[in-house]
């Protein structure tokens, strides 16, 4: 147990930014708190942080163990709570990441909805494109399209996905709308980027024909941020392609429309991640279900806009 403790000592010391304000929490002077942190270095053979008269700062190793000593410690209250108030308790911090988009147009309500039913649940919403901040940002559950490589994530299916062509009343009045992939080349297009390049080969499929059109980048509008892709589609800007789910408010309010409907793109299935070897606590068990709900009756809705 007093090697539990030290840990604490190591956690509170990386939060707060201090020995002293952290030894002060956990009822300690400042130099047993040191004495303590010394003990844990020593025991781990690693120095955990680089010391000045007037800061704490991290080492990269000490980064790298506090992320573990999070997680340890946030399982061991979270048992701790289930053993004195029992399972009908769901409490804490989730941190949840999300695609730009969908996070802010159709999760973050979601989110306000489940709070309704679990007011003790407190989140962290990262909105990001991209997978590569998972693991170090230490997020309990992800919501992403398609599955990714990486081993490490468990990916649950939630919803499928269909991925299609859409642009504003404005610019259809003005500009027409294309009968066929082919025509694509007489209009404006926009360009979604990520770390694996732009997303501008189209593939389209109907009745067993294939038809492919690439995007001259030199004429599209590009961007890593699919809320500005849709943005810019809302606007006038040209031509997308986009998640139903990402759109489905903008085709409720006609702010978009789908185009070519009878040709299908490639889907990416909607997938919630979550670290393979990872405790699952009660409050993420409780977000995953009302998810897996939540998708469930709102697919659907989505399939209407296709009919």
């Amino acid at each position: 147990m007093d090697y539990l403790g030290d840990i604490r000592l190591f956690v509170e010391a990386a939060n707060l930014g201090g020995l002293s304000a952290a030894g002060r929490k956990l009822g300690l002077s400042p130099a047993a708190a040191s004495a303590r942190l010394v003990k844990l270095e020593s025991v781990l053979h690693t120095r955990l942080f680089e010391r000045t008269t007037r800061h704490l700062r991290l080492t990269d190793e000490g980064q790298a163990y506090l992320a573990y000593c999070q997680q340890a410690l946030q399982a061991l209250d979270d048992g701790h709570a289930f053993l004195q108030a029992g399972k009908s308790v769901v409490g804490g911090k989730v941190r949840i990441s999300a695609t730009s988009d969908f996070g802010r147009n159709v999760l973050k309500n979601w989110l306000d909805q489940f709070n309704t039913q679990y007011p003790e649940v407190k989140f962290a919403l990262v909105l990001s494109d991209s997978l590569s901040h998972l693991l170090q940002d230490d997020i309990d559950l992800a919501i992403r399209f398609g599955v990714p490589p990486d081993s490490s994530f468990i990916a649950r299916p939630l919803a499928p996905n269909r991925r299609v062509l859409c642009a504003s009343p404005r610019y259809l009045a003005k500009h027409g709308a294309p009968e066929h992939p082919r025509d694509l080349e007489r209009f404006d297009c926009i360009v979604l980027n990520s770390v694996a390049g732009p997303a501008n080969d189209w593939r389209f499929t109907r009745n067993g024909k294939v038809e492919n059109y690439t995007v001259p980048l030199a004429n599209a509008c590009e961007t890593n941020d699919g809320a500005v892709a849709r943005e810019w589609a809302v606007h006038g800007y040209g031509i997308a392609m986009k998640s139903l789910w990402d759109i489905g408010a903008d085709l409720r309010a006609g702010r978009l429309e789908i185009l070519l409907p009878e040709w299908r793109s490639a889907e990416a299935p909607v997938h919630a991640l979550y670290q393979r070897n990872r405790y699952m606590a009660p409050r993420v068990r409780a977000l995953l279900d009302f998810l897996v709900e939540r998708f469930a009756e709102e697919s659907s809705h989505l399939d209407d806009f296709l009919s």
